[in-house]
């Protein structure tokens, strides 16, 4: 008789077979769980997450942006630029939208959401909204007064100091701001002026001549 036959009729060898060995494993295991089928306690975890996705909720935000008072809700990690670019005309029909500033690196490195505040420069992705409350914050919008363009921006025109024209906004307040402080800059001086904003496009050598044809400190290209 083969062994196959044997353990067929008379059962199983004495001792503890690879079966038996494997199933007791998991009996032992299966007592170690308890009744929720959970192994530990995962209350504290869960409870640290929902408590990690809380934070503050909307304060009103009082902001003076071109002359204009406007009352927001934000929560206190909104960025200006946000505030200016997603926030400031939802349900408020009386306000404009502020899309000139524009978000390209979000993280105060290329320029083009160049704002002034108090009549600095500044990178609006970088500042949060809640800090500018009691801040003069200017915009590209707020640079021309009914339509008319400022000389500075004429002359951007006049030099095609513009190519796609997404980092213009970001050049006209940085340029602006400049030659409010020193309306006769060098060329060096505007080169450095204008040092933190790119232009992908490599106009900076036309905008340099419109910023120097609006400071009367050269004829430019023409």
């Amino acid at each position: 008789m083969s062994k196959k036959e044997n353990q067929r009729e008379n059962g199983p060898p004495q001792g503890v077979s690879r079966r038996g060995f494997l199933q007791s494993l998991g009996l032992t295991a299966a007592a170690a769980i308890p009744a929720s089928g959970i192994i530990g306690d995962a209350t504290p975890l869960v409870a640290a997450e929902e408590k990690a996705s809380e934070g503050p909720g909307p304060v009103p935000v009082e902001l003076w942006v071109n002359g204009k008072t406007v009352r927001l809700e934000l929560e206190p990690r909104v960025t200006l630029l946000d505030a200016l670019r997603d926030h400031l005309h939802l349900g408020k029909p009386e306000y404009v939208d502020l899309t000139g500033s524009k978000r390209v690196c979000d993280r105060g490195s290329c320029g083009a959401c160049t704002i002034l505040v108090d009549g600095k420069p500044v990178y609006a992705c970088t500042m949060l909204a809640v800090t500018a409350q009691g801040s003069k914050i200017e915009t590209i919008e707020g640079l021309s007064a009914d339509g008319e363009l400022t000389p500075l921006q004429e002359k951007f025109l006049h030099h095609d100091g513009l190519m796609c024209g997404f980092c213009t906004p970001g050049f006209v307040m940085a340029a602006t701001a400049l030659l409010r402080e020193n309306p006769t800059p060098t060329r060096n001086e505007i080169r450095d002026a204008l040092d933190g904003n790119i232009c992908r496009c490599g106009t900076q050598p036309r905008v340099l001549e419109a910023v120097e044809a609006a400071a009367g400190t050269s004829k430019g290209r023409r």
